[in-house]
C-alpha cells in the first residue's frame, strides 16, 4: 500500500499499470474508496499508468477536521500528480469525483488529455438536502441511511441478483468514517459549477447509469450538455456507480474514447 502526506493530509493511493504508459487518474465517490474502480482499472492497466486513491475523508486516508471544500480537495490530486510525476494526464471521476474532475478541468486545462465523467453533475442536491445527510450521519451513524443510499446507488436488478455483492458494498459504506462523510457532504453542498463548466474545453466523456437513483439521467445528461462537445452515453442496467455494476462496459467506452482523445 502506498502513502503519502499532501499538505498535512495523508492519503493512500494506488497505481496499475506499465511505467510510461499514458496516464489516468480515477476519483472516488463519496462513501466509497478507490475499490470502486477495481473492475474498471482490470481491463485497463494493460494500456494506462492508472492513479487511484482514497480522497480525504473516506477509505485509508486521512478525515482531517472542518468542512471540506472543493479546493481542499483538488490540493490533494494536484500533491498526488506532483509526488507520481503525471505531468500530463486523463482524469475521470464518478459522483463527487466527477466534481471534483470538472473543477481540475478548469484550473489546469493545460494538464488534461480528456475527461471523464460518470454519474455526476455540475451541481447536486441543495444546501437542506446536504445539511440534514450530514447532520443523520453524525448523530446517528452512517447505519441510518445505508439501506437508502444501496436503492440509489444500484440497480433494481443488481440488487435482486447480487445479493452478497450487495451487502459487501454496504459494508464498505458503513466503515467510511461518519466526519469524513459529513465533512465531504459539504463539498457537495458548496461547490456549483453551473456557471462555469462551459469554459471546458478538454475532451469530455459524461457516462450516465440508466438506473441511478442519485443522480438522475437527465441531470447527467445537463452537465454533457453544458461542455462543448462533450459526448453522452447512457449504460443499460447500471446505477450510480457503473464501474461497480458494468464495469466492462465502461471501461470499453472509456478505453475507445480515450484513444480518440489522446491520440487524435
Amino acid at each position: 500500500m502506498n502513502f503519502i502526506r499532501i499538505h498535512d493530509v495523508l492519503l493512500h493511493y494506488r497505481l496499475a499499470g506499465p511505467v510510461g504508459a499514458p496516464g489516468l487518474v480515477l476519483v472516488n465517490s463519496l462513501g466509497t474508496d478507490a475499490r470502486i474502480w477495481d473492475g474498471v482499472i482490470d481491463q485497463l492497466s494493460g494500456d494506462f499508468r492508472i492513479l487511484s486513491y482514497d480522497k480525504r475523508g473516506h477509505g485509508l486516508s486521512d478525515s482531517p477536521p472542518g468542512d471540506y471544500s472543493l479546493d481542499d480537495h483538488l490540493r490533494d490530486l494536484e500533491g498526488l500528480l506532483a509526488h507520481i510525476g503525471f505531468e500530463r494526464l486523463a482524469l475521470g471521476g464518478v459522483s463527487i469525483g466527477g466534481l471534483i474532475s470538472q473543477g481540475f478541468a478548469l484550473k489546469h486545462p493545460e494538464r488534461l488529455n480528456a475527461l471523464v465523467l460518470c454519474d455526476t453533475a455540475a451541481k447536486v442536491g441543495d444546501d437542506a438536502m446536504w445539511n440534514a445527510r450530514a447532520d443523520t450521519v453524525l448523530t446517528k451513524g452512517l447505519g441510518a441511511i445505508a439501506d437508502a443510499v444501496m436503492e440509489r446507488w444500484f440497480s433494481p436488478g443488481f440488487r435482486q441478483h447480487e445479493p452478497a455483492a450487495l451487502a459487501g458494498w454496504k459494508n464498505l459504506f458503513l466503515r467510511t468514517d461518519p466526519a469524513g462523510y459529513a465533512a465531504t457532504c459539504a463539498t457537495l453542498r458548496d461547490t456549483d459549477l453551473r456557471d462555469s463548466i462551459g469554459a471546458i474545453a478538454t475532451p469530455t466523456l459524461v457516462v450516465a447509469g440508466a438506473e441511478d437513483g442519485s443522480t438522475p439521467v437527465e441531470l447527467v445528461r445537463s452537465c454533457a450538455d453544458a461542455i462543448p462537445g462533450a459526448r453522452f452515453e447512457i449504460l443499460p442496467g447500471a446505477g450510480h456507480i457503473p464501474s461497480i455494476e458494468q464495469p466492462e462496459q465502461l471501461a470499453a467506452l472509456m478505453r475507445q474514447f480515450l484513444k480518440e482523445a489522446i491520440n487524435g
